[in-house]
């Protein structure tokens, strides 16, 4: 907040910067309630691509879960050393958790693998997943993601996987 109490001195406005940082604590969720009327639903026009590869961490094979959107942003990734419907919940859950409600897209698609639809099922019984969200398992158009899994092996190649699940985190995070 330094640089905003600088850009405010040069307009001729003298606050300190643990004022603005105080301001932002204040004001910002107020700001988002009254600002969320206006931002266009992303997620409708964007559904989520969800998918899952292997990846070697500390030379045992383990399952990268990953869901991008139709853009190819990442939404969030989970790393587990199995490939089941419980890995599958763990992955949406951890999901659901961290977007707001109004972030939840209309559409899933995936591969045809059954864990995602039990997986769903599961989380729409439990309340923490609107029953209005639609599972498409339509092969192709899974491409996004598809796609994407090539640009990460790529980059995980060069160094013959990962020597900790830190360091794979930290590489697949960005």
């Amino acid at each position: 907040y330094r640089e905003l109490q600088e850009m405010l001195a040069e307009r001729g406005v003298n606050v300190d910067h643990s004022t603005i940082y105080r301001w932002v604590q204040r004001y910002a969720p107020e700001m988002e309630k009254r600002l969320r009327w206006y931002w266009r639903n992303p997620s409708d026009l964007c559904p989520w691509h969800m998918d899952e590869t292997y990846v070697k961490v500390n030379g045992r094979w383990a399952y990268l879960y990953r869901a991008v959107d139709s853009r190819g942003r990442t939404v969030d990734f989970y790393l587990s050393s199995r490939r089941n419907s419980k890995a599958a919940y763990r992955f949406l859950g951890k999901i659901l958790n961290n977007v707001k409600k109004w972030q939840i897209p209309r559409f899933i698609n995936t591969d045809k693998a059954p864990a995602y639809g039990r997986a769903l099922a599961l989380l729409k019984r439990e309340g923490r997943c609107p029953s209005d969200v639609e599972h498409r398992q339509i092969k192709y158009r899974n491409n996004v993601i598809e796609c994407d899994h090539g640009k990460l092996k790529r980059i995980i190649g060069a160094t013959l996987g990962f020597k900790s699940m830190k360091t794979a985190y930290a590489t697949i995070k960005g």
